[in-house]
């Protein structure tokens, strides 16, 4: 078990025996409801990972909080803990599936750390092993960053929210899987390359499907182009003409290197979009019938009587 703390609020990292917590976790909230002078502010997570591996992302958590890994193979029971063991954080962010802990100060020894897990990165020959090690690294090494987020009215505010919301939630998808050409440039260069190998290797209906496919794939550029006011057919041809990492540019019109030119799409998005469109689609194709709501006839509404003269 590893205890953050600093008086109040306090955090129990438990991955042992959870009665102990539970007993305290009650008491707590039973000195809160008879109003008791000592009453803490206290939260308790499940330690991720199983096993070995539990503990060395436990002990990655002590050497980012600068606290001390409180276990019996190292002689130290909770009973006997003093307050100097506790690490520190200026943030804890709980939420049913996460726990996000902002730690700072501790630099040196958060290098130190990742050197070590580097280094067994290098001596293991295992994938599974070497993925995990990474997942830590990640973690330890990444770092956390709070953006502060301000705007003169609250509906800005919402807006500046969610625009920031996508973005991040983008950045992560770009970190997990890479990014790829943007602006339905990627999908655009696929589709004669799927034209071609549906020609070697299909034939009748499979065919026709994979065609059909393949003219989907330059939708999005087709639908960006045809926002900026251009023609979005002549767009997509001049696109699958040119080389992968080159696409339009709805901002000013030209065709670039979009790489370069920071427009990039996270693949997994990509990825995934094209999956769950070819998923639908098949849906859709092998349902007998489809249930819609049919839309309400309103009665139009009645006309006003001509009024009298009004001065102005």
């Amino acid at each position: 078990m590893i205890l953050f703390a600093k008086i109040a609020p306090l955090l129990i990292v438990n991955w042992i025996d959870w009665s102990e917590v539970a007993e305290f976790l009650v008491l707590n909230q039973n000195c809160l409801m008879a109003r008791c002078l000592l009453v803490l502010n206290v939260a308790a997570v499940k330690a991720p990972g199983f096993g070995d591996r539990r503990k060395a992302m436990i002990e990655d958590m002590a050497v980012l909080t600068n606290g001390q890994l409180i276990t019996e193979d190292q002689g130290l029971k909770l009973e006997n803990a003093k307050l100097e063991m506790l690490g520190t954080a200026r943030r804890v962010t709980i939420n049913k599936d996460t726990t996000t802990i902002v730690a700072e100060g501790n630099e040196v020894a958060v290098k130190t750390r990742c050197e070590q897990i580097k280094k067994q990165m290098d001596e293991t020959d295992s994938t599974y092993d070497k993925e995990k090690l990474q997942e830590r690294l990640a973690k330890l090494a990444g770092g956390v960053a709070v953006v502060k987020v301000g705007a003169a009215t609250e509906t800005e505010m919402k807006d500046k929210k969610l625009r920031l919301e996508d973005a991040i939630n983008a950045t992560k998808a770009a970190v997990e899987e890479g990014i790829v050409p943007g602006g339905g440039t990627t999908l655009a260069h696929m589709a004669p390359i799927l034209e071609e190998w549906a020609a070697a290797n299909l034939s009748g209906e499979e065919l026709i499907g994979a065609n059909i496919v393949a003219s989907a794939l330059t939708a999005p550029l087709m639908r960006i182009a045809e926002n900026a006011g251009v023609n979005g057919a002549v767009v997509a041809e001049n696109v699958k003409s040119k080389s992968f990492n080159e696409g339009y540019n709805a901002a000013n019109g030209e065709y670039v290197d979009m790489l370069a030119a920071g427009i990039v799409d996270p693949a997994k998005v990509t990825r995934s979009g094209l999956q769950n469109a070819a998923s639908i689609a098949g849906m859709v194709l092998t349902t007998e019938c489809i249930v819609a709501d049919m839309p309400e006839k309103k009665e139009a509404a009645a006309g006003g009587g001509m009024g009298g003269d009004f001065d102005y």
